[in-house]
């Protein structure tokens, strides 16, 4: 059984009034989506893994899953090689840096730059 604390009411707001009239305000957050020109996005070459490949790691955007699962879907196309999404990063098999960079710009995301790493 779900023992109620005084944690678990936390974010709600609680209303009583005598008015039979009265209707509570619903006032429900959607979180605010930051706009891909204010996202810092990096776009970083690792090399060291297993047999010398090589894998483009894209990281800083501030995406939803299904946002991220398109964009890796459009980025695999172009540059013809295959990738994934993990942990809110993007992976693209070998070095793409460049070509990933112009990508991201073309889509938007204006404040793209490559990463040492």
């Amino acid at each position: 059984m779900n023992k109620k604390t005084l944690h678990s009411l936390e974010g709600l707001s609680l209303a009583y009034s005598t008015n039979k009239d009265f209707k509570p305000e619903e006032t429900v957050e959607s979180p605010e989506e930051i706009s891909k020109t204010s996202q810092k996005v990096r776009v970083q070459l690792f090399t060291k893994l297993k047999a010398g490949k090589s894998v483009t790691r894209i990281y800083g955007l501030d995406e939803k899953q299904e946002t991220l699962d398109v964009l890796c879907k459009f980025i695999k196309q172009k540059c013809g090689l295959g990738g994934s999404v993990k942990d809110g990063e993007i992976l693209i098999q070998g070095d793409q840096v460049e070509k990933i960079i112009k990508i991201l710009i073309e889509k938007g995301y204006k404040n793209t730059k490559r990463s040492g790493g």
